[in-house]
């Protein structure tokens, strides 16, 4: 599963009338793996990533439990539904639960008779039975006949039910087991538009920094955007051709400047993914960064960033030029709050960042994630209908 702390934010979208449903999403901490290494976590998610038009302004909040490290949005499964706290992914694209709350099967329930497998690097993954069911978003946006898994088995995920996947439809291929390679699994975004309760295959996304470890301060906009969510004009890029970024919400990052230092020197593509908590960099961009930060270090323990107190006050804007605008992370939004050490399983005398490497070197197709610490930053759009990435400052 993920990392450090992923946050979410769930924009439900529109019913047939075509208004625009927000939910909002939490915070989770992850325990385990997680709790210790939210870098190694990062690293091995990247890994395995490598091998109707909104109108009006309605807005439904859905309340979400802050664990620390994640985002998590309250899906009802069922009829009557039974509520699951399941992580907003667009860096997988199928959804189950029953990993803390088991799975309630009832009338809506139908089994499939197959069962789904997914993998999403490192200590985590699931494999369940399939059931094809109903799926409260809210009261006016309700799914039928959507596939879900219920989890037998599972690896590490922390203090959460299972995953919502909107990531692209082919990550579902070869998800079930036995595979069939013919096959794509329709998504809930998939869902939502063929049964004619949004009119566009968008998601947006709005995160931000938490106050506090109980801050339900995300949004998640199915169906559109929020306006009132983002400052100025949205910049939108293509999803790459690069593979394997081609298969994820991958984009291409032009240049990448630390101070007067290149970080990336020249156009790579990487992906954008909410289940990643941190900013990973390939090993040689991320070699760049280090060093131009006097004193800076891997922490052997934790594999993050450790930097020196009196290194804080002379350091520089970490940029990345998408499209043909720079988005900037200042040196604020580089650094872990210490105040969230202790929760997150980390020294409280140190001072951590957020940029880590993938151990991967570059050239390699996927050179970068953008993760959760990034769109805290920056509102994102996955807009499945013209196959784009957009940003804008939040």
């Amino acid at each position: 599963m993920k990392p450090f702390a992923a946050l979410s934010v769930v924009l439900l979208a529109t019913s047939a009338t075509s208004s625009v449903i927000t939910s909002s999403l939490t915070k989770v901490h992850h325990a385990g793996t997680y709790r210790k290494g939210p870098a190694v976590a990062d690293r091995a998610r990247a890994t395995h990533l490598k091998s109707r038009t909104v109108s009006g302004p309605t807005q439904v909040n859905v309340p979400a439990t802050n664990i620390a490290v994640s985002y998590t949005t309250r899906v009802g499964i069922g009829h009557p539904p039974t509520y699951y706290n399941l992580i907003v992914d667009t860096g997988s694209s199928n959804t189950f639960c029953g990993l803390g709350t088991p799975f309630n099967q009832t009338s809506t329930s139908i089994p499939t008779g197959d069962f789904v497998y997914v993998p999403y690097g490192g200590p985590a993954w699931f494999f369940g039975r399939e059931y094809l069911d109903q799926v409260t978003f809210a009261p006016s946006l309700v799914i039928t006949n959507q596939s879900i898994g219920a989890a037998l088995y599972f690896g590490e995920f922390g203090s959460v039910d299972g995953i919502l996947g909107v990531g692209p439809t082919g990550l579902t291929n070869t998800t079930l087991t036995p595979p069939d390679y013919h096959e794509n699994i329709p998504t809930v975004i998939d869902n939502l538009m063929s049964q004619g309760l949004i009119k566009n295959k968008v998601l947006g996304v709005y995160f931000a920094p938490s106050t506090n470890l109980n801050d339900t301060n995300g949004v998640l906009t199915y169906g559109g955007v929020d306006s009132t969510l983002y400052e100025g004009e949205l910049t939108y890029v293509p999803v790459t051709e690069t593979y394997p970024a081609s298969r994820y919400w991958g984009i291409n990052i032009t240049l990448s400047t630390y101070g007067t230092h290149t970080v990336i020197p020249t156009s790579t593509a990487g992906i954008v993914d909410t289940g990643t908590t941190l900013v990973l960099l390939a090993a040689d961009f991320f070699e760049v960064y280090l060093n131009a930060i006097p004193g800076a270090q891997l922490d052997p323990v934790t594999d993050l960033i450790e930097i020196p107190a009196s290194s804080i006050s002379s350091m520089q804007p970490l940029n990345f030029t998408i499209g043909d605008r720079e988005f900037t992370l200042d040196v604020a939004a580089q650094l872990i709050p210490t105040e969230e050490n202790t929760e997150l399983g980390l020294d409280p005398s140190k001072q951590y960042g957020v940029v880590s490497s993938s151990n991967t070197t570059s050239g390699m197709g996927l050179d970068f994630v953008l993760g959760q610490k990034f769109m805290e930053k920056y509102y994102a759009v996955f807009d499945t209908d013209a196959n784009r990435v957009g940003f804008a400052q939040t």
